[in-house]
């Protein structure tokens, strides 16, 4: 039996995590996490796009999607129930990964945050963490999850990281400390709660 591929490193820099073309052309993908790691179907997935062309969305039946804005003019969503102009940066938009979605840009290249979650497997959550420097830290509790800094300066489970950077884990930190380092920084941070665990 082969082993499972190794999860990715824990910090990361968005520069340096590659970019999958999409199929249709229409923009480029970067993963963030994918678990279980190497499976054919993921049961959550954090990652980053980059929408350069307006299409068709990749349908995931059974799949619950957040989408968040972090740079760009944004991107209109139309489908059956959905219409949605997604301008605000880091406001995250819930949505039905099944129901096909056409993308229109509302400008130029838009940067999106993308969470999702298979719904017989989990439950993800998206969160906006905003702190001052010099503030109380905060605790990245969980077996599973991404923080991304959105703005300022932060110091992730032991190591500083400016916007752009973050950490991702697939069991507990050893230091789950967030601790803001300048006034007004944010931070996107998702964790992911599985209904089961192989034993």
């Amino acid at each position: 039996m082969n082993p499972s591929p190794p999860p990715p490193s824990r910090h990361f820099d968005l520069k340096d995590v590659p970019a999958s073309p999409w199929k249709n052309g229409g923009g480029t993908t970067r993963e963030l996490l994918s678990w279980p790691p190497g499976a054919p179907v993921f049961d959550w997935r954090v990652s980053v796009a980059t929408i350069a062309a307006s299409g068709p969305f990749s349908a995931f039946p059974d799949v619950a999607r957040q989408i968040m804005l972090l740079s760009g003019d944004g991107v209109a969503l139309r489908g059956a129930g959905i219409d949605h102009r997604l301008t605000q940066p880091f406001q995250p938009f819930a949505f039905d990964g099944g129901v096909p979605v056409e993308g229109t840009l509302l400008g130029g290249t838009s940067v999106d945050f993308n969470v999702m979650a298979y719904q017989a497997a989990g439950v993800a959550t998206l969160q906006m963490l905003s702190a001052h420097a010099n503030g109380a830290p905060l605790a990245l509790a969980g077996a599973f999850g991404v923080a991304l800094v959105l703005q300022g300066h932060w110091r992730l489970a032991g190591e500083p990281a400016c916007a752009g950077q973050g950490v991702r884990w697939t069991q507990p930190l050893p230091d789950p400390s967030a601790q803001a380092l300048t006034d007004g920084a944010r931070l996107a941070w998702v964790q992911w709660h599985p209904f089961a665990q192989d034993a």
